[in-house]
């Protein structure tokens, strides 16, 4: 054979065992991959082929599948009540994807989760009868809070503290996701109105919008100064100095009232009056360091939160702080940011003996026959602070609804402490501040913790405050969740 033949040969034979290695691989290694892209039409009209499985909420399904005549696609999803639970399920959209459960849970709700099939299914890509996802929510507590919330801007959680079990996601505006799952042109002008703004219309306040924490987060600095040892008591005077001048600074820290009995004031004292000298003192007298541990014991700086959807970590700052920033992070300022999941996980913390269960927001994952195919009823849990620590907190939480600024979140019949926080917002203040409010109640063997954030509001910011705007929207929680 011609030598040039020959080699001319070779180099075919090679180009063709490289295509038969790319098609090999292409097939066999990244099929899936492929078939799981979200731009793969053909997945997404598999995906709305059928009815989808649904999404419960105390018995309920709150999502649902309608027959449509749109081109490929079969079936849209439906939502009762979309704004309602829209914080909860998130969106499906033959167009626009999906997110929240929706999107953490879409195999098991098309169908096409190996887990919801038979060997047969498996190995010929046959897609299942779809399963469901039952959620935590209590439909009393969510109706409660959203109501509660009308004509504000912020948003709203209740868990469970003994179980971790998340009885309330509440945001307001909301937004219904019905108006976006299907793929007219009303679908997409709707989406292009709620994706305005970087999408502010569709952001879940209570999981991924972490603000300032203002006065709640004593709450954290009073774990951390009573596992430290710094006090035995609540009742024993601190060394606060009043005025309080900021170490290493000019500056006077300002107590929300002139005429509070702050100076050298007992932790009670101190957290009935929302004493800032007193705080900030305990913060520089702990350290970043000891500060830092015992607000990561809370949860913060997780950046796997996972509840079971991702949602934003709340910070305590890691960098190294000034003495005048570690003492502003004692009262909830300088770069402290939460959301209010972290902030009713310090409730909840609180109130089940020192001891925090992972949150969640999901019970089960089940086939359409009901066997389970994941449980999160058996949560994680961590001893995070002595039973001697939280009682004596909670003691102080109840003085403040009985007593201070909290006297708005009280529930006839039921135990209810809590913290109100004003915290500042924009530079040098020039926003409204955020109005929190973070408490626990339990009655009849009953328990809930619930922290509520306001930004907005047409209160006139003079009155602004945590115990005046986001208490009422935690009692009516409360009140709901404890059945009263």
């Amino acid at each position: 054979m011609n030598k040039t033949i020959r080699r001319a040969s070779v180099f075919c034979l090679i180009l063709v065992l490289a295509l038969l290695v790319r098609v090999t691989w292409v097939q066999a290694y990244q099929g899936q991959a492929l078939a799981d892209d979200e731009n793969n039409k053909r997945t997404i009209i598999a995906r709305y082929s059928g009815p989808l499985g649904n999404i419960i909420v105390g018995g309920n399904a709150v999502t649902g599948s309608k027959k449509v005549d749109q081109g490929n696609y079969a079936y849209m999803r439906t939502y009762t009540d979309g704004p309602l639970y829209a914080p909860v399920t998130g969106y499906s959209s033959q167009v626009f994807g999906k997110n929240q459960l929706e999107k953490l849970y879409e195999k098991v709700l098309d169908g096409s989760d190996n887990r919801l099939k038979n060997p047969l299914d498996v190995l010929t890509g046959k897609r299942a009868e779809p399963g469901n996802v039952l959620t935590t929510i209590d439909p009393a507590v969510q109706k409660a809070g959203y109501a509660a919330l009308k004509g504000k801007t912020g948003a709203a959680v209740a868990v469970d503290p003994a179980t971790g079990e998340i009885l309330g996601i509440v945001v307001n505006p909301s937004y219904d996701p019905g108006r976006i799952t299907g793929g007219t042109k009303k679908d997409g002008q709707a989406w292009k109105e709620l994706s305005a703004d970087n999408g502010k219309a569709m952001l879940n306040l209570a999981l991924r919008q972490p603000v300032a924490p203002g006065s709640t987060f004593k709450l954290v600095t009073m774990a951390a100064a009573l596992e430290d040892g710094l006090y035995g008591s609540i009742d024993e005077p601190t060394d606060s100095p009043d005025p309080y001048t900021l170490p290493g600074t000019r500056y006077v820290l300002k107590n929300e009232s002139a005429s509070a009995p702050c100076k050298n004031a007992s932790l009670r004292t101190a957290l009935r009056y929302s004493c800032n000298n007193v705080f900030a003192n305990l913060a520089y007298k702990l350290g970043q360091d000891r500060m830092r541990e015992m607000a990561e014991k809370f949860g913060f700086n997780d950046k796997k939160q996972d509840i079971p959807v991702r949602a934003t970590a709340s910070n305590y700052p890691e960098k190294k702080m000034s003495p005048d920033q570690v003492a502003q992070t004692g009262i909830g300022q300088f770069d402290v940011t939460a959301t209010p999941l972290q902030m009713a996980m310090v409730a909840a913390a609180i109130e089940n003996g020192g001891k925090l269960v992972a949150p969640h927001m999901v019970s089960e994952v089940t086939d359409a026959d009901g066997n389970v195919l994941e449980s999160f009823k058996d949560a994680k849990s961590e001893q995070i602070m002595s039973e001697e620590t939280a009682e004596k907190i909670r003691d102080a939480m109840r003085t403040v609804v009985e007593e201070g600024g909290g006297g708005t979140a009280k529930v006839a019949g039921a135990e209810v402490g809590g913290k109100t926080g004003t915290a500042q917002r924009g530079v040098n203040n020039s926003l409204n501040p955020y109005a929190w409010f973070t408490s626990y109640g339990k009655a009849g063997g009953k328990q809930v913790a619930v922290a509520v954030v306001i930004e907005n509001s047409d209160t006139d910011r003079s009155e602004i405050a945590g115990g005046k705007l986001a208490a009422p929207v935690a009692q009516k929680m409360m009140a709901a969740a404890l059945g009263k």
